[in-house]
């Protein structure tokens, strides 16, 4: 969130704007009686939410049609990880996903604008897997001429690890992150890197859709993947929804506009009347804006990744 567009004067959301837990719990209950099998908490920073961990065992209350308890995860930039890992896990968290977009404190502070230092992030991985985060994602953002001389040291850092680093392409999200084709390092060419130093071999998708295709250690000391929107888009197999804070439902990172199901909540609709929204919304999705990314696409207006979330 650049200091220069959203600085003290900028009109944040009153309380009453944004989805109780108990709205969010309700509206991720009706996606998970529709066949959703995991759920994510990202941002902005979610761990700035006061009493997360009340949401998150909330969430773990839901049950699928044949009593299955959905997935939680939680992207974070790890700054209060520490002091909230232990609350989380209890709570029911399963996975977590940490920013960390260079080892080196100075590159570090100027890509995320950021007043703490990395150490503070390597501190909350460590906090977490002393909490039982066995194994925690760390997503390195890459940007040619900025950090992309971190690549080989991120991978090393981690390598022999249980936690695995996923590099990715540096996306056009939003309208102030001053996005150019020119900035991108494709994932081929990180995959080359990291080969060259330590060698690689790539692996099977956990399961259908998943967006980051897997590269393995060939002496065994871990896995890597890569997260290529840019150079290889991923749009057709795409089985994502995210709801703001306030209860809007986007069917892609790169929507300009969502769908108020906040409105509904607040007007009485049942369950029923809410997946009927949600499936009709769904149904008529045709997002393809990776695969469709060209000469046209630069101006369009965007929603902005501090609030929809990675």
């Amino acid at each position: 969130m650049p200091r220069e567009v959203f600085g003290r004067d900028y009109a944040f959301l009153p309380q009453s704007a944004l989805l109780t837990f108990e709205e969010i719990t309700r509206i991720a209950g009706v996606f998970v009686a529709q066949g959703v099998r995991k759920l994510r908490l990202t941002g902005g920073e979610p761990l700035m939410r006061k009493n997360l961990d009340r949401l998150v065992g909330m969430l773990a209350g839901l049950r699928t049609p044949t009593g299955e308890r959905p997935e939680l995860a939680l992207t974070t930039n790890g700054a209060l990880l520490r002091r909230q890992a232990t609350a989380l896990r209890a709570a029911g968290l399963d996975r977590l996903t940490v920013s960390l977009d260079s080892l080196d404190d100075a590159v570090f502070r100027r890509m995320n604008d950021a007043d703490y230092p990395v150490e503070a992030v390597l501190d909350g991985i460590e906090a977490a897997r002393q909490a039982g985060f066995e194994r925690v994602k760390v997503n390195m953002v890459v940007k040619r001429g900025v950090n992309d001389d971190g690549i080989v040291p991120m991978a090393a850092h981690f390598r022999g690890t249980p936690h695995i680093v996923r590099f990715i392409e540096f996306m056009d999200v939003g309208n102030t992150n001053g996005w150019r084709l020119d900035d991108v390092v494709p994932s081929a060419e990180v995959i080359r890197r990291i080969d060259e130093a330590f060698g690689l071999e790539p692996i099977a998708p956990n399961y259908p859709g998943e967006v980051a295709r897997r590269w393995r250690y060939r002496d065994g000391s871990g896995e890597i993947g890569v997260i290529s929107s840019v150079t290889r888009p991923f749009c057709a197999d795409c089985s994502r929804a995210r709801l703001s804070t306030e209860g809007k439902l986007f069917t892609c990172l790169f929507a300009a506009h969502g769908h108020d199901l906040r409105a509904l909540l607040r007007n009485g609709v049942d369950d029923a009347g809410l997946a009927a929204a949600i499936g009709a919304v769904w149904g008529a999705r045709d997002d393809r804006y990776s695969a469709l990314r060209s000469s046209a696409t630069p101006g369009l207006r965007k929603v902005e990744m501090s609030y929809i979330g990675g």
